[in-house]
């Protein structure tokens, strides 16, 4: 059984939340699944609208799909969550990745 499956039995069985949907939407981007894993971190958002890494992964499955207006939309409003959180780290990482797709 894979990982995105054991992770996805524990959705279904009710045991749903944002860092196992997280989990799912990274093991799903791993295999080159951006679509689903843009599902799962959508998911994860509502559940946890202040869940930075989220925001990054959000971001990173939308600029797999070629979604970059989507995707520095994303990571822009990331960028605000972490500020407001402390997370300097992913203030700093999402800040590459939006100059990355400025380019």
């Amino acid at each position: 059984m894979s990982l995105v499956d054991r992770l996805q039995g524990l959705v279904d069985a009710g045991q749903d939340g944002a860092h196992i949907r997280v989990s799912l939407a990274q093991a799903s981007m791993g295999s080159g699944n951006a679509r689903v894993a843009i599902d799962h971190l959508e998911q994860a958002l509502k559940m946890e609208p202040n869940y930075t890494a989220a925001w990054k992964a959000y971001g990173r499955a939308l600029a797999m799909e070629r979604r970059d207006g989507e995707a520095r939309e994303a990571y822009r409003r990331g960028i605000e969550v972490a500020e407001a959180t402390g997370d300097r780290q992913a203030v700093r990482e999402m800040q590459v990745f939006l100059r990355r797709l400025n380019k």
